[in-house]
Order: C-alpha cells, then structure tokens, then sequence
C-alpha cells in the first residue's frame, strides 16, 4: 500500500512555504496528481516549575479564528540547531529562559498535506529576563497547572493539535 512519489516541481514559494505537485504513483499503478507544502522545520519550548505549572500562551489564531493555550513556537532559521530554535522561541515569546531542553516529542501535524515537523523540548526550569520581545503574538503568558492540561484541552481550550499531543505527552511524563 506505499505510495510513491515520482518526482515533484514547485508551482509557488514565499519565504515560509513551497508548494510543490508531485506525481504519485498508486499501490495499483494509477497515477494521480497531488499537491504538497513543503516547511521548514518548527521547535517549541516550555517549561514546568517547581509547582508543576507549565508555562502557556494565551493567543488567537486568526485563520481558523480561535482562541487557545499554545506552547511557545516558531521556525528554525537556516543552519540553526533544534535546542537553540526552541529555546529563543521561547525567551522571545515569553519573556523566560529555559533551563536545560529536554526532547519531548516530534509530531507531523498534517502528513498528508505537508512534511512540517514539529520538535517540541521542555524543561525542569526557567528564568524571568523581562518582557517578552514577541508580545504581540499573545495576549498573555501564564504558568497553568499541568494537571489541569487535560481538561482544558477536553473543555477546547488547546485546539491546536500539536499543542494538545505535546501537553498530554508532558503531563504523562510529570505525574505518570
């Protein structure tokens, strides 16, 4: 039941995305044209203090118009390292520094559509440095407690996928 791509050619790229048609070709031999975003890799961090709370974002998502609790996350700049991304990610967006990242996870939020990659670190510890540089991506920033996690994300409050697998995933690894 593999697919197989035969080839692919862009039909659109910006700094953030490449579209790309690739020819597939079918378990049965069929062909069939599909379309495909190609990413650059995302990392995320957060952190858990001593009061197992875990530090959020509060933000709005204007595409899909939604408000939402979310790790802090961005793109991996060329050439740099996964840690370092998640890290800066999150002095930027929050306003903490991350103790020592531990790799919590990687997901693939949409592998039929896209190749994105999603590598999401927390740590044991954080430290205040001031405002958050990015404060225009949330609304606020806040330590919620990591037990609350599920039933925030079963009252909706975690839309984002990615961010409710990471959370859930992070609340295994602190209580069990």
């Amino acid at each position: 039941m593999r697919w197989k791509n035969l080839g692919e050619h862009t039909v659109y790229e910006n700094q953030w995305l490449r579209v790309n048609l690739a020819d597939v070709e079918l378990p049965d031999g069929r062909h069939l044209d599909h379309y495909l975003i190609r990413l650059r890799p995302v990392a995320m961090a957060t952190a858990v203090n001593e009061r197992n709370e875990v530090l959020l974002l509060w933000r709005h998502r204007f595409i899909t118009d939604s408000w939402g609790w979310e790790l802090a996350a961005g793109v991996v700049e060329e050439g740099e390292d996964l840690l370092a991304a998640a890290a800066r990610e999150m002095v930027e967006e929050t306003g903490w520094r991350p103790g020592p990242l531990r790799h919590l996870m990687t997901v693939e939020p949409s592998n039929g559509l896209t190749d994105a990659r999603h590598h999401i670190y927390w740590s044991p510890s954080a430290e205040y440095v001031g405002p958050p540089e990015d404060d225009f991506e949330s609304e606020k920033r806040e330590w919620v407690p990591l037990k609350e996690v599920p039933d925030l994300i079963a009252a909706g409050e975690v839309p984002a996928a990615n961010m409710a697998a990471a959370l859930l995933m992070l609340h295994r690894v602190r209580f069990g």
